[in-house]
C-alpha cells in the first residue's frame, strides 16, 4: 500500500518519471470513473497490522492508567502521556504506521490536557488555561518530532481552548457568550484549514491530510453554537427552527461540495441527526424517528455520493472565477 506522497517522493528519487505518475493518476481515474482529487484520500491502515497494534496499545495504555490510577489518579494520564510518546517512537517514526500513529497522538495529547485537570480536581479556567497551554505545547513538540498530519487539528483545538480560558479568566462575564466564542473558534480553524488546501489543491501531499482533520474539527465547532443558540438540546422544534436546521444542512453540503471536502459535512452530521430526530418525537414518532431519519438522510447521502462528482462540476461552473482558484480544479465529469 502506498500513498500519493509516496509517488512523489519516489519521482524525486529518480525511480519514476514525473510523466508515468501522471499517466498512471490519470488511469486511475478513469477505471475508476473518477478524479483522484475528489477522492479525499488520506492515510489510516495500510494493513490489518495497523489494527492489530492500535489494539495492542489500546490494552497497554488502559492497563498501564489502572495501575497508576491505584497509585494515585493523575498519575495514570501521564503514564498514558509517556507511553504514547514511546510507542510512537517505534510504530510511527520507524514503522510509518497511520492508524498507531493517529491513536497514539490523540492519547498523548488527551492526556496532558486530562494531568491537570485531575490532579486540581476540578476544570475551572485557570485549570483549563494551564491544560491548554502544556497540551499545545505538547501537540507542538509532537508535530516537531513525528509529523502526524492530525496534529495540527488538536493543536489548533487546544490553541483555541487556551484562547477562551484566557479570556474567560479575565472576564468572567462573558461566560454567557462561550458560544460565540466557539463558534469564531471553529471559524478559525475552518481558515486555517483552507489554507492548508490551498497548498495542495491537487491534494497529493501530507498538507491535504493536515487539512483533512482541520475540517473535521472545525465543523462541530461551527455547527454546535448554531444549533445551541437555536434551542434545539433543549428541545425548542418551532416551524422556524425546523426550516433553519434544513437550510443549514443543505448550507454544509453546498459548502461541502464546494471545497471538496467530505469530511466536513459528515463531521457535523451527528447533529442535523439528534435536531430532526427529536423533531420527529415530539410530533409523535417517539420509537421510529430515528429509523425515519436514518432513511432520509441515509439515502440522500448516498444519492451525493454517487453524483458527487458532477453535483461538484455544476456548481463550481456558477462560482467567480477568483474562488475557483483558492478550491480544487477539475475536468468535465464523464457521461
Amino acid at each position: 500500500m502506498y500513498t500519493d506522497e509516496d509517488l512523489d517522493k519516489a519521482v524525486e528519487k529518480g525511480i519514476f518519471s514525473d510523466t508515468s505518475v501522471s499517466a498512471f493518476r490519470a488511469y486511475i481515474s478513469e477505471i475508476h470513473s473518477t478524479f483522484a482529487v475528489d477522492e479525499e484520500n488520506f492515510r489510516l491502515v495500510t494493513s490489518f497490522n495497523d489494527i492489530f497494534v492500535v489494539i495492542a496499545c489500546i490494552l497497554a495504555l488502559f492497563s498501564s492508567a489502572w495501575v497508576g490510577h491505584g497509585i494515585h489518579p493523575a498519575l495514570a494520564p501521564a503514564i498514558v502521556a509517556c507511553l504514547s510518546w514511546g510507542l510512537a517512537e517505534f510504530f510511527v517514526l520507524k514503522r510509518k504506521m497511520a492508524l498507531p500513529a493517529i491513536v497514539l497522538l490523540i492519547s498523548f495529547v488527551g492526556a496532558l490536557f486530562a494531568f491537570f485537570i485531575i490532579l486540581f480536581g476540578k476544570p475551572t479556567e485557570q485549570v483549563l488555561l494551564i491544560s491548554a497551554t502544556v497540551s499545545s505545547l505538547g501537540a507542538w513538540a509532537h508535530w516537531r518530532r513525528f509529523k502526524v498530519p492530525i496534529t495540527v487539528a488538536a493543536g489548533v483545538a487546544t490553541i483555541a481552548i487556551f484562547a477562551v480560558s484566557l479570556l474567560l479568566s479575565i472576564f468572567p462575564p462573558l461566560k454567557e457568550f462561550i458560544d460565540y466564542f466557539v463558534f469564531f473558534s471553529g471559524i478559525v480553524t475552518f481558515y486555517v484549514a483552507m489554507r492548508w488546501d490551498a497548498s495542495d489543491l491537487d491534494r497529493t501531499t501530507s498538507h491535504s491530510d493536515i487539512a483533512f482533520w482541520l475540517h473535521l474539527a472545525a465543523a462541530p465547532m461551527i455547527v454546535h453554537p448554531i444549533f445551541s443558540n437555536l434551542g434545539i438540546f433543549e428541545g425548542d422544534q418551532g416551524l422556524i427552527n425546523i426550516m433553519v436546521i434544513l437550510l443549514l444542512y443543505i448550507a454544509l453540503i453546498l459548502l461541502s461540495l464546494i471545497i471538496d471536502r467530505r469530511a466536513f459535512m459528515v463531521s457535523s452530521l451527528a447533529y442535523v441527526l439528534f435536531a430532526l430526530t427529536t423533531l420527529l418525537k415530539n410530533y409523535g414518532l417517539a420509537g421510529d424517528s430515528f429509523a425515519f431519519v436514518g432513511v432520509l438522510i441515509g439515502f440522500s447521502l448516498l444519492l451525493l455520493s454517487g453524483f458527487w462528482h458532477k453535483a461538484r462540476h455544476h456548481l463550481i461552473a456558477c462560482l467567480p472565477q477568483y474562488i475557483r482558484g483558492m478550491i480544487p480544479s477539475m475536468n468535465a465529469p464523464s457521461a
